[in-house]
């Protein structure tokens, strides 16, 4: 449910994989989830449970009612991969476990996403993004400003979700490679925390290694290298610079910006000196990049060998050239009139997108997965019935 482990589940159907969500009957509650003040269904769809569940099919089975976990166990007789983000005492109430599992399926990789992992005080405690991956995994702390009232939040709906179904689905992908050249068949974990604070590894150890809970925290005006850092043109956007090697390419950028007089100014003339005289500097490209407009800025920086980027807003990477020569963004249609924007998972084989599908309706493909298990229509009846499946 949510966003972490459907994700994954969504990076494998991308890449070809047959993904059957298996929904409780009131459905994954992504489904009726307000997003930034955007309702459920509002522009045609509701677009954080597309995104997170495209090219799935959904069945809906009550795993609470008798005789459910045996139709789980026959969907699973020829599956390679059970994915679940259940709690461990729900898996082991529903007796859906690893060892409840495997023991009928021995040749089945056992994927779990989890908040906290699965060992330690907190393997049974839950987890959302926003608590396990930004605020406990440091990330939160690292980006919100000293002396700030409040802290800064995620800069988008399941961000660490996102991060974090990757790399599940990369575990599951290597699990698989695995089993097919070695025969080990394994269980694969990830967790938010655990995600977080790979991605926070530079703070953390750096951290570490100098005996302090945090890193010094740079401002705009407390940077090592004026030439790493983001100015704002004259028509409010901004240009971000991230020139490394600043004595390298300080010449070459103060004669595309018109200003060759501070090559050679001796507060500015050497790293050492930029370094030392950083407000002034920052200062001095502040009131030069105030002088132009973004488009102005980059037909100016392109003649110029240092490495800098425009600040994008998330709208407009759906139009950004680059994305849409290599599909990064992509339009699903669903074959009802209707087409979403979708962003294609980040990888590429034989230079090629992988094609993102329609997310199900809820229990969209029931008869269609038990027919394919072998149940027959009486049978499916009687499993209706019994409020097995809706």
């Amino acid at each position: 449910m949510w966003a972490f482990v459907p994700a994954a589940g969504a990076v494998l159907a991308d890449m070809g994989a047959e993904v059957v969500k298996i929904e409780p009957p009131a459905g994954d509650p992504m489904r009726w989830l307000t997003y930034s003040g955007i309702a459920p269904g509002a522009y045609g769809f509701t677009f954080l449970w597309e995104i997170f569940n495209r090219g799935k099919r959904s069945i809906t089975v009550d795993l609470n009612v008798e005789g459910a976990t045996e139709l789980l166990h026959r969907l699973l007789e020829d599956a390679d991969v059970f994915l679940v983000s259940l709690l461990p005492s729900a898996r082991r109430k529903l007796k859906i476990d690893i060892e409840d599992v495997r023991s009928r399926h021995p040749r089945l990789i056992y994927a779990v996403g989890s908040g906290q992992g699965a060992f330690g005080p907190e393997a049974d405690k839950g987890g959302y993004d926003s608590l396990s991956f930004w605020a406990r995994g440091g990330v939160a702390s690292a980006v919100t400003p000293d002396g700030s009232p409040y802290v800064l939040q995620q800069p988008g709906g399941a961000f660490g979700d996102s991060i974090s179904g990757a790399i599940l689905a990369g575990g599951i992908a290597a699990a698989l490679a695995q089993r097919a050249t070695t025969g080990k068949v394994s269980v694969v974990d990830a967790s938010l925390l655990g995600t977080s604070m790979w991605v926070m590894q530079t703070g953390i150890i750096g951290a570490t290694l100098a005996g302090v809970n945090e890193l010094p925290k740079l401002s705009r005006d407390v940077v090592p290298n004026p030439l790493v850092n983001s100015y704002r043109t004259s028509d409010g956007r901004f240009i971000a610079l991230c020139m490394l090697q600043g004595q390298r390419y300080w010449p070459g950028f103060c004669e595309a910006v018109e200003r060759p007089e501070l090559i050679d100014d001796p507060r500015f003339d050497s790293d050492e000196h930029r370094s030392a005289n950083l407000k002034a500097c920052v200062a001095t490209l502040d009131d030069i990049f105030a002088t132009r407009t973004l488009a102005e800025w980059q037909a100016i920086l392109v003649r110029q060998e240092g490495q800098w980027n425009i600040v994008q807003q998330a709208g407009e990477l759906a139009r950004d050239a680059q994305a849409v020569a290599n599909r990064f963004i992509q339009e699903v249609d669903y074959g009802d009139g209707r087409a979403l924007k979708m962003v294609s998972t980040p990888l590429q084989f034989d230079r090629q997108a992988l094609d993102a599908r329609p997310a199900p309706e809820l229990g969209a493909h029931n008869d269609e997965v038990l027919a394919e298990l072998g149940y027959t229509d009486e049978q499916i009846i009687d499993l209706r019935v019994a409020g097995v499946v809706f």
